[in-house]
């Protein structure tokens, strides 16, 4: 990916960060195929600075379940390698803003949740992963008590 489409997907997360914020999720808060969408923001591996991107989930297990498929890409998306390297992390859900703590999973754990993401929830992801030669990364988003 180039320096210019980069730049280019930026401007455009973050002004989908700002619309999904300031309507309280009514805007931007279904990705395609009716997936819902929250906010999450997670300190950077390198600068511990927080980054909010605007992300799909599942409800899963009392949280929420998110995707690292980055369309499809080889690597990665960054917040997922931020999040891998995060003890906890906050998600805005709508109007509600929670502290989460997170928890890759990994394992038969990892692919029972994919397989219920793919087959049952949204075979879209499906094609991701036919894409690339990694394995989709999937993390936990908890609540935190």
């Amino acid at each position: 990916m180039n320096q210019v489409t980069r730049t280019m997907m930026r401007g455009a997360s973050k002004l989908a960060v700002a619309a999904y914020r300031a309507s309280g999720g009514r805007i931007g808060g279904k990705a395609a195929g009716g997936v819902p969408v929250l906010l999450l923001t997670v300190a950077g591996r390198r600068t511990g600075q927080p980054h909010t991107t605007a992300v799909g989930y599942f409800e899963h297990e009392g949280g929420y379940l998110v995707v690292g498929s980055a369309g499809g890409l080889p690597q990665d998306p960054q917040w997922f390698r931020n999040l891998r390297a995060a003890a906890g992390a906050e998600v805005q859900v709508g109007r509600r803003v929670l502290p989460v703590s997170v928890r890759e999973l990994v394992g038969a754990e990892r692919d029972t949740a994919w397989t219920d993401v793919v087959l049952v929830r949204c075979p879209p992801f499906g094609k991701y992963e036919q894409k690339t030669t990694r394995k989709m990364p999937l993390a936990l988003l908890t609540p935190a008590a």
